[in-house]
């Protein structure tokens, strides 16, 4: 083999494009890179556009039209300024009516769940505190956290517990473990029930950027008020990528969801789907 063939010769792989046939060479290269995911051609890493160019010897714009269908179809994320990346492919399903563990579901689904921790300290907040049930000036442990599975981003967690109760808490390493286990092991606070309001929203960009999501993709807003034998002992807003998770329900004439009215605040930036809280063992 010449040099020159050498150079023109298409990656392992790669099947180039046929400029006579009627289909559209965006379309063709599609499928192709469809069958090269299949394949688990893209384990380390997927090509940015510069480089499908180069491979497939086609015009920028056929290559982006080709990704915008990719990730259309969920197969692969990316975001501007970032190479794009093949989407695991496994959507975190959670049961409403359940006082539910995200820490659970994603291990359940064989990915391995873990917590970049940003914040753990105490504050005071007095919209929080007045949610808790307490004084507007009581002490408050706060974590926040951003949760993956797997290598991908999954949501952005905040939580805001009594400092009188979960002081011990400052001590724990939220790297790789569920909160609710080490609320009842530490400070012996079992969770046994509560309220949570789901809300459908378009994230900020900022918010956008941590869960590393897709301009336009749109994310549930997640506000929980866990209980203790119902004492209010949790206040928690969770933002989760919505490709990523669904909330599901088995319906019947006594249980399920129920639909309310979105407030003032929520109405700017989604409705409001509140599910009702039930007593059950959990992880968080």
């Amino acid at each position: 083999m010449t040099a020159e063939s050498a150079r023109m010769s298409p990656p392992p792989g790669r099947r180039p494009p046929h400029r006579d046939r009627s289909e559209p060479l965006w379309v063709q290269i599609l499928a192709d890179l469809r069958r090269r995911i299949a394949d688990n051609q893209f384990t380390e890493a997927f090509p940015g556009e510069l480089d499908l160019v180069k491979q497939y010897q086609v015009s920028r714009h056929t290559v982006r039209e080709a990704l915008r269908r990719l990730r259309a179809e969920g197969l692969v994320t990316s975001a501007r300024g970032r190479q794009p990346k093949v989407v695991e492919g496994v959507e975190i399903e959670q049961p409403t009516g359940l006082l539910y563990s995200l820490f659970a579901a994603v291990e359940a689904t064989g990915l391995e769940q873990r917590s970049v921790v940003h914040t753990l300290d105490v504050r005071a907040d007095g919209v929080v505190a007045v949610r808790l049930g307490l004084e507007e000036s009581t002490p408050l442990v706060y974590l926040e956290r951003l949760r993956m599975a797997g290598s991908e981003p999954l949501a952005v967690d905040r939580v805001w517990l009594p400092y009188e109760l979960a002081a011990p808490l400052l001590e724990v390493d939220f790297g790789h473990t569920a909160l609710y286990d080490e609320y009842a092991a530490v400070c012996g606070i079992h969770m046994t029930g509560g309220r949570e309001n789901v809300r459908a929203v378009v994230p900020y960009a900022g918010e956008r950027w941590l869960l590393d999501s897709p301009p336009g993709t749109a994310a549930f807003a997640i506000e929980r008020l866990g209980c203790s034998h119902g004492r209010p002992v949790e206040w928690r807003h969770t933002l989760v990528r919505g490709d990523r998770f669904s909330l599901t329900t088995d319906l019947s004439t006594n249980t399920g969801y129920r639909l309310a009215l979105a407030s003032a605040t929520a109405e700017k930036r989604g409705s409001v789907v509140s599910t009702r809280g039930a007593s059950a063992a959990a992880r968080r």
